[in-house]
């Protein structure tokens, strides 16, 4: 008599025999790289993860024949029907997972990393794929075949015997219910996280070596990451109007304020050498303030929330008339730790394709010597920060995990000022052992549910838990930061910069609500004199100016002028994006947008009444607005903004 068999036998058998496989294959491409990893620790953070992968990954995969086979599966016709799609369902998915993990020894050989966005990018070339890999790859080929055939045979008799003569403990009208828990049970483990975001990459980085990260996922899991990736990569080449790429560069550096002999020669358009007005190279510091725009800053027109702010803008380089690229906490980052413009696809902090080797100045001061450092409260693979940073030149993340003993942890992490006291203790270290640093600190406070200890401030309205009371104690935290700065081993060596990454709300039914986009922006430290600058800026250009200013002169590819020179008014601007709306704004406040498939909408911004009137513009400066909207999408797609290492050490000048 044959033996019966529980009916989720094929959905419990196929789980664990995938994840002794993943496991399995992630060990023998460990052990093949083992000189990438940095020991025993470091395979078990690997494996962790990976696990973590693994289960997401197999989670997604079953969900649904998991729900269909609870209620479908039997010995009636329509059992018989699901038996065999069940068994088809398996066999692909499995020869899918077994073929990727093969093809990745090939991969990593020749692109040092798992299959991704380049993988996904050839399936849309399949006969000149097939040719390339006929000449040149044939014992691959052939092993892949032989893999493919022997998998799939394997996988069809085993799901034969998994499939037969089964039988349910439970009445069938109980059954439903069993598939909607098992269904529960599978969307958990694809989500693999209580945390704000489900798994994603960044949640399992831990290396500064892009293919260690890449280890830790499976290839199936990697490529289906890549095409959902892809599926935000909207482009302003699609979407604005039309400009020859070479115009578009043409225009763009004749807009940098830099000699021609400045740039360099070669496939990067924007690569130029930017030399420093610092002659002493200094420590630098961003502080990025959460949803901190210049609504809340009385020196800047808005409401009186912010003292020590206010402090600050009297007692160092002011900028009054500075603008954030985007509304979100990422585009932020990217501008002021890469320079780079916004577009209307996610931040390039999220792509795929500037996860490594993309240009941050965290890749300039580690080629120059710092310890470049995150230092963030709450959760570092929160919208994929950590993976981006580890991949672009920072080499230590101070996270939610590295805190002892936080006085005071709310949804989003530790207080601003547990942030601030473990950025000054770093800071206090570095300086005593003579390191160099950079490091960005992000701030969090300032953020829906808007936590914070009580007993720090008075707050300004009821309940406690607003906005305004939120803002009020973040300054607070800035304040207690600075005593004791000032007071520190590090303040003469280094340069402060306190900037928001983004207003708190962008709305209004303005095109472009540009009063929203207006943000402060401070730079403090040992030697910087009191300045309030009135000039028209971008958070572009704060980059570029921190640089100079720190003594550092080097190759970069950023866009953004250095601030510590005369910038021709006909040259400043500020460009800002909301969602799919491009905005360029000019030193007279002439604005001209770009919305998808529309013409241009040309504007005159009003400082004092912050509102937008039409207006006639010339076409040259239509045409300089477009130059920049179109920007960004041409060098992420076209690799343009590759990290220093993709240089020459040297370039040649023209």
């Amino acid at each position: 008599m044959m033996k019966q068999r529980h009916y989720l036998t094929p959905i419990v058998n196929f789980f664990i025999l995938a994840l002794v496989f993943l496991s399995a294959s992630r060990l023998c491409l460990s052990l093949w790289q083992w000189d990438r990893l940095h020991g025993a620790s470091d395979l078990a953070r690997l494996f962790l993860g990976g696990l973590r992968v693994d289960m997401s990954t197999l989670s997604y995969f079953l969900v649904l024949p998991a729900l269909l086979h609870c209620v479908i599966s039997g010995s009636h016709r329509a059992g018989r029907i699901w038996k065999s799609v069940l068994r088809i369902w398996l066999t692909v998915g499995g020869w899918i997972l077994v073929y990727m993990e093969v093809a990745t020894v090939s991969y990593v050989q020749e692109y040092d990393l798992r299959p991704g966005r380049i993988f996904v990018e050839y399936l849309i070339y399949p006969r000149e794929v097939l040719a390339m890999l006929w000449a040149g790859y044939k014992p691959e080929l052939l092993v892949g075949l032989g893999v493919s055939l022997l998998t799939v045979w394997a996988l069809w008799r085993a799901t034969g015997r998994w499939t037969s003569n089964l039988s349910s403990p439970v009445k069938w009208i109980y059954r439903p219910a069993i598939g909607v828990m098992l269904t529960a049970l599978c969307v958990f483990g694809a989500r693999n996280s209580l945390d704000h975001r489900p798994m994603n990459p960044s949640m399992v980085s831990f290396s500064t070596d892009p293919l260690v990260n890449d280890l830790v996922l499976n290839s199936s899991y990697s490529v289906m990451f890549a095409i959902t990736q892809m599926g935000g990569e909207a482009s302003a080449v699609d979407l604005y109007p039309k400009m020859d790429k070479a115009d578009v560069i043409k225009t763009i550096r004749s807009q940098m304020d830099l000699n021609p002999d400045a740039f360099a020669t070669g496939q990067y358009p924007t690569l130029a050498y930017h030399k420093a007005t610092g002659t002493k190279k200094k420590n630098m510091v961003i502080l990025l303030l959460e949803s901190h725009g210049s609504q809340f800053v009385k020196s800047l027109g808005g409401k009186d929330l912010s003292p020590n702010m206010d402090n600050l803008i009297h007692s160092g380089w002011a900028f009054t008339n500075l603008y954030a690229t985007g509304t979100r906490s990422v585009r932020g980052i990217e501008a002021l730790t890469a320079g780079f413009p916004p577009t209307p696809a996610r931040s390039t902090v999220k792509l795929g394709k500037s996860q490594a080797n993309f240009f941050t100045i965290a890749d300039v001061l580690k080629k120059q010597g710092y310890v470049t450092e995150f230092i963030y409260g709450g959760e570092s693979h929160f919208d994929n920060m950590k993976h981006f940073f580890l991949g672009n030149g920072f080499n230590r993340i101070q996270d939610a995990p590295t805190f002892s003993n936080p006085e005071y942890v709310g949804s989003w992490g530790v207080s601003d000022e547990d942030l601030f006291n473990k950025a000054h203790q770093q800071f206090t270290g570095f300086a005593t052992e003579h390191k160099p640093f950079f490091s960005l600190v992000f701030t969090s406070s300032n953020h829906s549910p808007f936590e914070y200890p009580q007993g720090r401030i008075s707050p300004v309205n009821e309940p406690a838990s607003t906005r305004e009371n939120a803002v009020k104690y973040a300054d607070y935290a800035i304040g207690r930061f600075f005593e004791k700065a000032r007071k520190s081993n590090y303040w003469e060596n280094t340069i402060f910069l306190v900037v928001a990454d983004h207003d708190a709300r962008t709305y209004g039914d303005q095109m472009v609500p540009v009063t929203h986009f207006h943000i402060p922006a401070v730079i403090t430290g040992g030697g910087i004199a009191p300045r309030m600058d009135d000039r028209l800026a971008s958070q572009l250009d704060l980059p570029v100016t921190l640089l100079s200013l720190a003594g550092i002169s080097a190759y970069t590819p950023m866009i953004g002028h250095d601030m510590t020179k005369d910038i021709p008014m006909d040259k400043l601007r500020a460009i800002m994006q909301r969602d799919k709306t491009f905005a360029w704004m000019g030193a007279n406040h002439e604005l001209v947008a770009f919305q998808p498939h529309k013409p241009p909408r040309t504007f005159r911004y009003n400082r004092h009444t912050k509102t937008l009137s039409d207006a006639p513009l010339s076409r040259d400066t239509v045409k300089k607005a477009l130059a920049y909207s179109l920007w960004g999408s041409i060098a992420y797609q076209d690799d343009l903004y590759a990290s220093l290492q993709n240089y020459q050490e040297k370039p040649t000048l023209n």
